[in-house]
């Protein structure tokens, strides 16, 4: 008999996937409309395109920037456009929305950007728990990117996994 410990889960060829290496690493800015709305509520184009001529977008340099207007105001769609072609130049990315949208939006994208070749006919083991706060849609995107060409995927650590999908 012999006194080797041999490690199980390293020998069954499972393959984890840790969502928090994907979780958005960039910092997020939030570019609010309010502010530049007469009396926080209105917008009127004259006023509206000299506050954003008055704004140092250089703040923006290389940023995500979450466009966003947290007033109960009815905004033109136009405004929004005209936000963007002043960032455009400068930020990193926009998006539409909140920090939050924001953060979710990238997180789909480095989920989208996962090369799936690299799990074709694996057993994948998609990592439950951890320190960041990994929302339900990054686990409903992880799986329909491994679903096509993963053998398996499970949920949860190598040592206790709950069975998601197995191709038959």
């Amino acid at each position: 008999m012999s006194d080797e410990i041999i490690n199980k889960v390293t020998a069954s060829g499972l393959i984890t996937l840790d969502l928090e290496e994907y979780y958005p690493k960039e910092e997020i800015l939030v570019f609010d409309l309010k502010p530049h709305l007469f009396m926080e509520l209105i917008l009127k184009e004259k006023d509206f395109r000299a506050a954003l001529q008055q704004i140092d977008w250089t703040l923006y340099q290389d940023k995500v920037v979450a466009v966003t207007c947290t007033a109960d105001a009815i905004i033109p769609m136009w405004a929004y456009m005209l936000v963007a072609t002043y960032l455009q130049p400068v930020a990193k990315d926009i998006i539409f929305g909140n920090e939050q949208t924001a953060k979710q939006q990238l997180f789909i994208q480095n989920i989208a950007a996962i090369p799936a070749a690299d799990y074709t006919d694996q057993r994948v083991v998609v990592k439950g728990c951890g320190d960041l706060p990994i929302g339900e849609f990054a686990y409903l995107e992880i799986t329909k990117k491994l679903r096509p060409v993963a053998k398996s995927i499970m949920y949860g650590e190598p040592c206790s996994t709950v069975p998601i999908f197995k191709k038959k």
